[in-house]
């Protein structure tokens, strides 16, 4: 049997459900694109699996129930941030997975014969309960109760397995709306000295007090941490460079809300998909500033290849209405206090760290818990 997709939608909007977020699949295609079609629903196509989920824990943050769909072949790069972000920080998600290679069903393609027979089995791994996704309308409401009572009790995600055919067809009509680029004249950057980390940092911090702040893994939030402990201040753990669609669904879920985004070259890179998700949404509210110093610090200074790319270039090409060079703390600090437009902060710092940096005595749920409350009271 099959379902409308309206039967399971309308299903996920009465338990609170606001944010769609994934990759596309054969098997989802009537799903999202009743999704896309329908004006009461939102949704927010990731470049990929990984993105989408952290673009959905983002939303969460803000107080939207979200959900995340992708093939199973693409399951394998949702395996760092559900184990890093969404377990670590407590962060519920509705993870809709097809079964791609089911064992024993439709034929199917060579490269979905293994993930076939493995998908249920990493669910299980990575500790995520998991339910059959309904083929019948009256299973529709158990299932979802199930979900969203796993998801309220313990916060973490509750994942759901699709089989072929599980709904019926739902041809497109919608099309996506071309957005003009701005122009970007490439200058070089000035021959000065490179301000440290922790400059840009402070800097940062002198026009934040209001906005929320998402930092990315490493030296970055550590040093973030060690000039002064906010709750308006989120440190990534794992996840790397997710921090960028992390801020996307939380500023998606908090128009009202300014948030600054601090990333590096290194995750950047890791990710540099996002950049063509956050261009086209454009959310007004988010500040993404990049701290380029060229290398992993973190793990021992090994060179990155942003000393070859232009990441603001990029920034540009795939979207975002302001991109800025900026070469001292004081112009990062200008750029994010004058933000009025999806803009991105560009800066080069010096590699190294001085010192040892403290580790966050704060554990991640209290981070997210405090940022939680800290967004609420200001709601």
């Amino acid at each position: 049997m099959t379902i409308d997709a309206k039967t399971f939608v309308d299903e996920t909007k009465k338990l609170g459900f606001g944010l769609w977020t994934g990759v596309p699949c054969s098997y989802l295609k009537p799903f999202i694109n009743y999704v896309i079609d329908e004006p009461t629903l939102s949704y927010i196509g990731a470049a990929n699996e990984g993105d989408a989920v952290a673009i959905a824990a983002g939303a969460d943050l803000g107080g939207v129930r979200s959900i995340v769909m992708f093939q199973n072949s693409g399951f394998g790069n949702t395996v760092n941030p559900l184990t890093s972000l969404n377990m670590i920080f407590k962060v519920p998600s509705l993870v809709i997975t097809t079964l791609r290679g089911e064992p024993g069903g439709p034929h199917d393609e060579p490269q979905h014969e293994l993930m076939g027979q493995i998908t249920p089995g990493l669910f299980d791994l990575m500790q995520i309960p998991w339910d059959w996704f309904p083929s019948e309308p009256e299973l529709v409401g158990p299932v979802l109760a199930k979900a969203v009572a796993h998801m309220d009790t313990h916060r973490t995600p509750f994942g759901l397995i699709m089989k072929k055919d599980a709904v019926s067809d739902h041809k497109l009509q919608s099309r996506a709306e071309a957005k003009p680029l701005t122009p970007f004249a490439v200058a070089p950057w000035a021959d000065a000295p490179r301000p440290t980390r922790r400059e840009v940092l402070a800097a940062v911090q002198e026009v934040t007090a209001d906005a929320a702040v998402v930092a990315t893994t490493g030296f970055t939030g550590r040093a973030l941490y060690a000039l002064d402990d906010r709750p308006n201040q989120l440190y990534m753990v794992g996840s790397m460079g997710c921090a960028s669609s992390y801020g996307l669904g939380l500023a998606w879920a908090k128009p009202a809300r300014k948030v600054v985004v601090l990333d590096g070259d290194g995750a950047a890179l890791m990710r540099l998909g996002a950049f063509a998700s956050l261009g086209y949404e454009r959310p007004k509210n988010l500040v993404h500033v990049l701290l380029d110093n060229e290398v992993h610090d973190s793990t021992g200074g090994q060179f990155t290849t942003s000393h070859s790319v232009d990441l603001a270039a990029v920034a540009a090409a795939c979207g975002y209405p302001k991109v800025l060079r900026c070469h001292t703390p004081e112009e990062v600090r200008d750029a994010i206090r004058d933000a009025t437009e999806l803009t991105f902060v560009h800066v080069k710092t010096a590699p190294g760290e001085s010192g040892s940096l403290p580790r966050p005595k704060v554990t991640p749920v209290q981070v997210i818990d405090r940022l939680r409350g800290w967004l609420a009271e200001g709601a």
